[in-house]
């Protein structure tokens, strides 16, 4: 009698992939209550970073109050909302800058809606904010106070000018995409990025990195 081959185990099957967000906006507003959930678990921390930097640390309770009644108009939109040009992120970032508007001219805080674009124009450099070296354990201190530096720099920055470099390095929109997001003209948004660098550049200091060694 002929040897029989062994069986040969079937590979397991790839799991489907995860649903993107425009499609868990959708399932939610269809009565899928765990979409809504998936859509939070993803976004909650990056959203509630971003309010916390566009508000700065004098906000107090503004900032949750901002993060709340973002997601609170998401859930809100879900009937009507419809995939944009940007990603759903994106949007949600919008729904916080409109709301924190609102917060910071209900609290006599308008001072910090000043665009203030005056100043000589400024072109970034070569080396992007994102291309900043990893800190090694070595410089684990240096960049630590690095990033508190950048955090108090932030603060200082006008709203408008603040949102478009969190959504610009945080979100990775273009100043194209800024535009459109924020409803500003083309022009206007590039303004708002050019002084929003040099502003913090500036601010930042010896905590940028050096020229490249030869």
């Amino acid at each position: 009698m002929p040897d029989t081959p062994p069986c040969q185990a079937l590979p397991a099957a790839a799991p489907p992939p995860a649903p993107d967000d425009d499609a868990l906006m959708r399932a939610f507003a269809a009565g899928d209550r765990g979409a809504f959930d998936r859509l939070y678990d993803r976004h909650h921390a990056a959203l509630y970073r971003f309010v916390h930097r566009l508000l700065g640390r004098q906000a107090g309770t503004q900032a949750d109050e901002v993060f709340q009644d973002t997601w609170l108009r998401a859930i809100e939109a879900r009937q009507r909302w419809q995939p944009q040009g940007a990603s759903f992120r994106t949007w949600l970032f919008t729904l916080a800058h409109h709301r924190a508007v609102d917060c910071l001219r209900r609290s006599g805080r308008e001072t910090a809606l000043d665009e203030d674009d005056s100043g000589p124009p400024f072109e970034p450099a070569a080396t992007a904010w994102a291309d900043w070296p990893a800190p090694t354990a070595e410089e684990a201190a240096h960049w630590r106070a690095a990033g508190r530096r950048l955090l108090d720099c932030l603060e200082g920055l006008p709203l408008g000018q603040k949102t478009v470099f969190l959504l610009h390095h945080d979100d990775g929109l273009s100043v194209d995409e800024l535009a459109r997001t924020l409803a500003l003209g083309f022009e206007t948004a590039k303004t708002r990025l050019r002084y929003a660098m040099s502003k913090l550049r500036t601010c930042m200091g010896a905590y940028l990195p050096g020229p490249a060694p030869p």
